[in-house]
């Protein structure tokens, strides 16, 4: 009898243990399996939620199948204790293992209000956006110009959100003083910038930032940025490039960036500075003329006068030979292996061609052909403005 009473306790045991086994495989496939969403959604979570909370969101949200099978298989892969807050993008389909990886491996949010302030050479603009999550992209909410503008209602309410994103997009060319004046400005920021950093060390670029970050710490992380990128530069210039140090090469980089906006011509606008230094010219380059009126707080606002073009100064590129003293504005990375690299080319001028970019000539003849022609579409430009006046 107890045999027999054995023999079906192990039955029974082995029957049990087959069933548990076949649960967790199961679990573990409906855990990795594409998910039950169809469209995107962008699932939020705020400090001190917990796994629980989330995986009954995330069950009404139709993103996971099981609650309890996405709250097990959090446990199993001991993530259960590093959920972050913030709003995370969930792709159509995406498993339950995949979300459980997006909303604890840290990091940015990836979806969700962002609020971006562009550094800009005439302006900062502030931009509170919020990401669709059905069509991928940012539908804009509210856009001001920091400091003339009246702050909207909507940058006010959003600022103060939990999860929103802030970053702070710096524009190719600014100087120092434009960007140390634009975060000063911004009300998520904290401390005081004791000092202007050197013109040309802070790289233009997109940066995360936290409410309540300190300015100079973002300086820092700016000034890193350019570091790395002006040695990676220098590192990789053209052997025979007229150029001695990395601080010259950085100044280069600034008067091209300053000289051109379109991307395709920044070597060849390289080329002309560099084939002038080659052949003992000067640079002739208003852009350092300017910076030395302004010395980088602000745009002039106007044209050049012929007294300050034969003005005898330091950033005087008509009138001193070779470089300026110091970087003209604060270059990108384009920019820094454009002058490093530069087109070989035999251009020595180069005019506006009335189209955003540039002629470029060889002799001085056709370059007065150049700009007889430039010098025709500004009067043509001026009386049709004129004749919508």
């Amino acid at each position: 009898m107890w045999r027999h009473v054995a023999a079906n306790a192990i039955t029974f045991l082995m029957v049990g243990m087959f069933l548990l086994g076949g649960l967790i495989m199961w679990g573990k496939s409906e855990y990795d399996a594409p998910g039950p969403l169809t469209q995107a959604v962008c699932v939020q979570v705020k400090s001190g939620t917990n796994m629980r909370s989330v995986s009954k969101n995330l069950a009404k949200q139709g993103a996971v199948s099981s609650a309890s099978i996405f709250r097990i298989g959090a446990d199993y892969e001991d993530k259960t204790g590093k959920l972050k807050a913030g709003s995370f993008l969930i792709e159509p389909e995406t498993s339950m293992k995949g979300i459980v990886d997006a909303i604890t491996k840290g990091g940015a949010s990836t979806c969700g209000t962002e609020i971006v302030y562009r550094v800009g050479i005439n302006r900062v603009s502030v931009q509170v956006r919020e990401l669709d999550p059905a069509t991928n992209r940012f539908e804009e909410r509210a856009e001001f110009i920091q400091g003339v503008d009246e702050v909207p209602a909507a940058y006010t309410e959003m600022r103060d959100q939990a999860d929103v994103r802030f970053r702070v997009a710096v524009a190719e060319g600014v100087t120092s003083w434009q960007v140390v004046n634009a975060i000063s400005g911004m009300d998520i920021l904290e401390g005081t910038v004791p000092s202007t950093p050197a013109e040309g060390s802070l790289a233009p670029d997109s940066y995360e930032v936290r409410k309540g970050d300190d300015r100079n710490a973002l300086l820092a992380r700016m000034s890193s940025a350019q570091e790395t990128l002006l040695a990676a530069a220098w590192e990789a210039r053209d052997p025979e490039l007229p150029i001695e140090s990395p601080e010259d090469l950085l100044i280069l980089a600034s008067i091209v960036e300053k000289e051109t906006a379109v991307s395709d011509e920044r070597r060849q606008v390289a080329s002309v500075f560099v084939n002038r230094i080659n052949q003992g010219m000067r640079l002739q380059t208003d852009p350092t003329v300017i910076y030395g009126i302004t010395r980088g707080e602000g745009v002039l606002g106007r044209g050049l006068r012929r007294s300050e073009l034969r003005a005898e100064t330091e950033y005087n590129t008509y009138v001193i030979p070779g470089l300026p003293p110091t970087p003209i504005a604060n270059p990108g990375r384009a920019s820094l292996m454009a002058a490093a690299q530069p087109d070989e080319t035999p251009y020595i001028f180069f005019v506006a061609d009335g189209t955003g970019g540039h002629a470029f000539a060889v002799t001085l003849d056709e370059h007065n052909r150049n700009v007889a022609a430039w010098r025709q579409i500004e009067a043509q430009r001026k009386a049709e403005a004129e004749a919508n006046d």
